[in-house]
């Protein structure tokens, strides 16, 4: 039987795994991070987890609405919300999209249960040739893959962003669900944790934009001054959060996207497949490519081990 290594256990390695073990292929997934998740971040912080990567999700592909029904059936995730503000320089407004999804227990909760074997954890795998498996998948932001296959493919440069936790008595601002934010030199969203998980938690989450994100990398603390004093002329917030907290997603956001929706080629004499959010060939990335990535090659990939 074939053993594949998957490198990577956010949402796109998790859904490769899963689509690799349906089709009889032995899985191993690594990932150096100390819990799944991978940019669907959801840590624990002051007693309630938060979701610090991956804002929210949308369904339009059927495939995927399949996995969605499932897991609302199950009670892993809830409607949200289909509205947000619009901050600009011009002021206020609203917008309306497509439905937006959330999670009672944080958006690392659909990675987990996404993962149909144990993830070995903490561990960084140096180079390729360290695994004796039949394949490997690299499923993880391109400028990663490229330090362990820099010819597989054409990489896609990333940006950095900072997300900035705080957390007050009780809500304090208007009543809002999220706001993205246009043309400001901080921030770029901003969405009421709260109200996304549904248990009503004074929480907000901005994310910085990728210029002051650049300027705090080193030191990502640093952007959460800047970062309240933005929450506070948008919201009209005067009263200080109780806590705060930061953190640093260097790779946060891919520039461009990849034309497929997976690459299998070669490293050696041995399949490599990649997978992840860049790899959407219509519309942006977003959690729904990388769950459509993964899935997809490990069915391709399944295919060609057993040929």
């Amino acid at each position: 039987m074939s053993r594949v290594a998957v490198i990577g256990a956010g949402l796109s390695g998790a859904a490769c795994a899963q689509a690799l073990r349906e089709h009889g292929v032995t899985v191993e997934v690594f990932d150096r991070g100390r819990a799944p998740g991978g940019r669907m971040s959801s840590p624990e912080l002051h007693g309630r987890r938060v979701d610090l990567g991956a804002a929210y999700f949308t369904v339009k592909e059927p495939d995927f609405r399949a996995v969605v029904d499932d897991w609302r059936a199950r009670g892993l995730v809830r409607e949200w919300t289909d509205t947000f503000d619009v901050f600009s320089p011009d002021g206020r407004d609203r917008t309306q999209g497509p439905m937006r999804y959330g999670t009672p227990d944080g958006l690392r909760s659909l990675v987990r249960a996404s993962l149909p074997v144990d993830v070995r954890s903490g561990v960084t795998v140096g180079a390729l040739d360290e695994l004796d498996h039949d394949a490997v998948v690299l499923a993880m932001p391109d400028p990663q893959a490229a330090k362990l296959a820099p010819d597989a493919v054409e990489w896609l440069d990333y940006e950095p962003v900072i997300a900035v936790a705080a957390g007050w008595a009780e809500r304090a601002w208007p009543v809002a669900d999220a706001a993205f934010v246009n043309d400001d030199a901080d921030v770029t969203t901003i969405a009421d944790d709260g109200s996304r998980r549904g248990d009503g938690a004074a929480v907000l989450v901005a994310h910085t934009t990728a210029e002051r994100a650049r300027a705090h990398l080193e030191t990502p603390y640093d952007a959460v001054t800047p970062v309240l004093a933005a929450l506070g002329r948008l919201l009209d917030l005067t009263q200080p959060p109780e806590w705060t907290h930061a953190h640093r997603w260097t790779f946060a956001k891919p520039v461009d996207t990849h034309d497929d929706y997976y690459a299998l080629t070669a490293h050696g004499s041995r399949p490599l497949g990649v997978c992840g959010d860049s790899w959407c060939p219509s519309g942006a990335p977003r959690i729904e490519s990388a769950w459509l990535s993964g899935h997809r090659l490990g069915a391709a990939l399944a295919a060609e081990l057993q040929s």
